[in-house]
């Protein structure tokens, strides 16, 4: 039996498999539920861990199918004697899971983000009645192997799917348009992508920091300058206006889609 069960060997599956092995998990200890037999051949290979077809009995179960399948696979884990769960679904209530195990089971729900893929993600966790500190403290363990985690109540998830969820999308987007804009200006497309990522980059570093955006953004704005102007057209297009309605929108749709 192995210690922890991660089913699914996505991108997202993988992406927590390889952040534990990282963090020093024994691949001995760490099994995965993986149908393709293709995808799991590549898991064995990069990972060295055990792949197999069948869900198995394991001390701790990582859900990381797709979320309409989601309620089967936690019912056949719950059945084989899994002793508790992590849901990575977006959409997939607790109280879905908690219909899908009969609701003695400790589940802990989290929308994690892409960005968990290199190491930098950003997750919201929350638990079911039967889920104790230590099982809130155990998710954290896992999803901090790839990223930072913060605890919430589950009817802010849809918020947290709005804006770290959706978010990454955002930030490609914003990407993408500063490159073009810097390739109207003249700049070759390989020179704008270069500097363009690279000041993303550089900003998010110093974000993660700890000063208040409004500070940062404030020593680089003298007045009358470069940036001033800048900023002025953004401000003018509706940046702030269109972020909101953004993750208003996106925050929404997770909102209708957990009611399906």
């Amino acid at each position: 039996m192995a210690e922890l069960l991660i089913i699914g060997g996505g991108k997202m599956g993988a992406a927590l498999l390889g952040g534990l092995l990282r963090h020093g998990h024994d691949t001995q200890s760490v099994a995965v539920v993986e149908p393709l037999e293709s995808r799991g051949k590549e898991l064995t290979e990069t990972y060295g861990v055990r792949v197999t077809t069948e869900i198995e009995s394991s001390s701790s179960t990582i859900l990381a199918t797709k979320p309409d399948i989601i309620p089967g696979v936690a019912q056949q884990a719950a059945e084989i004697g899994t002793e508790r769960l992590l849901s990575i679904a977006a959409g997939v209530t607790l109280a879905t899971l908690d219909d899908a195990t009969g609701g003695s089971l400790p589940i802990i729900r989290a929308m994690p983000n892409t960005p968990s893929l290199v190491g930098q993600g950003a997750a919201a966790i929350c638990g079911n009645d039967a889920a104790t500190r230590e099982d809130l403290a155990w998710a954290e363990t896992i999803l901090g192997a790839v990223g930072i985690v913060v605890r919430t109540d589950e009817k802010l998830l849809d918020a947290v799917t709005g804006l770290s969820g959706s978010g990454p999308a955002y930030v490609f987007l914003v990407a993408e348009a500063m490159i073009d804009a810097a390739v109207l200006t003249g700049l070759s497309r390989s020179v704008a992508t270069e500097l363009a990522v690279q000041t993303l980059l550089g900003a998010s570093t110093l974000l993660s920091e700890g000063r208040p955006p409004a500070e940062l953004r404030a020593d680089v704005t003298s007045p009358g300058g470069t940036t001033a102007a800048g900023l002025r057209e953004l401000e003018d297009h509706g940046l702030r206006a269109a972020f909101a309605a953004a993750i208003e929108a996106a925050t929404r749709r997770s909102e209708e889609l957990g009611k399906t």
